[in-house]
């Protein structure tokens, strides 16, 4: 049946025109047949997913023929489109089963599934196919290719900046080391992951003026407005944009969190009324009051928003030439679509284009598109906790094991840390305080996946000892988990940035 179906459904393909209906019926019975398969399929148990290669052939001819020629640009809203994304996305964790199976098969017919608008495929599926498509331009390079920075600690903004944008596009793509001066750390991955870290946290650094901070949330931030106050502003932003973009491709974790609208301006999204309340909750709720209530007589506002400017208030024109227009039911979903693109657009809309510049020349805005705006926040920052025990079901040991004193009085004093002890530790282990996506399974080293280790060190009642380029602890023998407890956090708090040795 399978070969039947598909033989006679590719031969009838390359004359769809001159044998008409007769397409259409193999069509349909070849939709028909896929149905009945990957319903079998997504009530059976997961081990019996094997048969998927029994149908496979199926599979891939059904989607070359709804592509057509079409590409990513396949119409969803049409006819076949809406009949098509109900069939696709009903079967959509099967679908990326398939996909995961094989990452080269959205590279085909199937990568319509990329940028279907609900996105049918599941995150880690899409990351694998972009993380295949970013790194396949970087495999040729060796790390003797690579490009050195030489950055002092307290410089390190500007000491980056200048050595990035004189790079070109390419010479970005190369593999990188780091060098900090004054100190005598070699880097085997973890000065590079130490590095994009503080940089992350230092490009929000308000002396720069480059960021401000969401209303309510002083983690999380949006271009500033009145960053044209630092005459280099735009430089800094494609610089910005550089670095972010370099991190991904990398596959770097940063200390970085944006508001929503600017995730969706990375990924080439309008951003929605609803995005304001990340930026400022406040403000988003007396719009939605606007929009959920009567406001004739009740409300005197117009097409305008005023803007304070270091103490001096500016009025803005939302529609050139219609300031004293007022907002009335009639217009006031207009009015709210207008003050709502002016704070998150347009007021910054310089800041952005010189961002996108940066991160496009490394990240292309199609290949980043088949993310939503949550998915590129992971992408980018990782996982939001530290899941202790995700930790500690992923760690080796040398010379101790899960059940030495010194082992189990080591866990017993990191389940009791509060979070930000939690960052330190991860920071001082590895180089970043930032969770892989996929959990301490796929913790990173100097050789690709590196998981958590401890290991025995010489010495009783020592400070213990980090190798972040291979995510190691060493732990010396404790008299008492008192003590262990205090050596930890004296080398947590004191040690998690520089490679100083005294």
């Amino acid at each position: 049946m399978l070969r039947t179906v598909s033989f006679v459904f590719q031969g009838l393909e390359i004359d769809r025109i001159s044998f008409g209906s007769q397409v259409e019926n193999a069509f349909s019975m070849l939709w028909l047949s896929i149905d009945n398969a990957l319903n079998l399929l997504c009530s059976s148990d997961q081990e019996n997913y094997t048969a998927l290669s029994k149908i496979l052939a199926l599979v891939q001819v059904l989607f070359g023929y709804v592509k057509g020629g079409s590409g990513s640009s396949f119409d969803w809203t049409s006819d076949l489109g809406s009949r098509f994304e109900k069939f696709c996305y009903s079967r959509r964790n099967i679908l990326s089963l398939i996909c995961s199976q094989n990452i080269s098969r959205l590279s085909g017919s199937m990568n319509m599934l990329l940028y279907h608008p609900r996105k049918i495929l599941d995150f880690e599926t899409k990351k694998a196919f972009f993380e295949h498509k970013v790194r396949s331009e970087t495999r040729s390079y060796s790390r003797e290719m690579g490009t050195r920075l030489s950055v002092r600690r307290d410089c390190i903004f500007e000491d980056s900046f200048h050595q990035l944008m004189a790079m070109t596009s390419s010479e970005l793509r190369y593999p990188i080391t780091v060098k900090f001066f004054g100190e005598e750390g070699v880097d085997a991955g973890g000065l590079t992951r130490e590095w994009f870290l503080v940089l992350s946290r230092e490009i929000f650094n308000p002396d720069y003026l480059l960021f401000r901070s969401a209303a309510n949330n002083q983690s999380v931030f949006q271009p500033n407005k009145f960053s044209y106050w630092n005459p280099d502003h735009l430089s800094y932003f494609e610089f910005v944009g550089k670095f972010v973009g370099k991190a991904i491709a990398d596959g770097h974790l940063l200390d970085a969190f944006f508001t929503r609208s600017f995730y969706k301006h990375i990924l080439g999204i309008p951003p929605s009324m609803t995005d304001m309340e990340s930026l400022d909750p406040e403000y988003f709720k007396s719009l939605k009051w606007i929009l959920d209530n009567p406001i004739d007589g009740c409300l005197d506002l117009t097409f305008s928003a005023e803007m304070d400017e270091f103490g001096v208030t500016k009025v803005v024109d939302l529609k050139p030439f219609d300031r004293n227009v007022k907002v009335t039911d009639n217009n006031k979903g207009e009015y709210v679509r207008l003050v709502t693109d002016l704070k998150m657009t347009q007021e910054i809309l310089n800041q952005i284009s010189a961002f996108l510049k940066g991160f496009r020349s490394l990240i292309p805005a199609e290949l980043v598109s088949i993310f939503n705006d949550h998915e590129l926040e992971l992408l980018i920052s990782g996982l939001p906790t530290i899941d202790v025990q995700d930790l500690r079901s992923n760690t080796e040991y040398r010379g101790l094991s899960e059940d030495s004193e010194t082992v189990q009085w080591f866990w017993q004093v990191v389940f009791a840390l509060d979070p930000k002890d939690l960052a330190l530790l991860l920071q001082f282990v590895t180089g970043t305080s930032k969770v892989p996506l996929d959990g301490f399974k796929n913790l990173r080293g100097m050789n690709g996946n590196q998981r958590f280790q401890i290991q025995q060190a010489q010495g009783t009642d020592r400070l213990p000892v980090a190798h972040t380029c291979f995510n190691q602890l060493d732990l010396p023998h404790y008299s008492s988990k008192a003590v262990l407890e205090e050596k930890l956090l004296t080398a947590i708090r004191e040690c998690s940035e520089g490679f100083q040795f005294a």
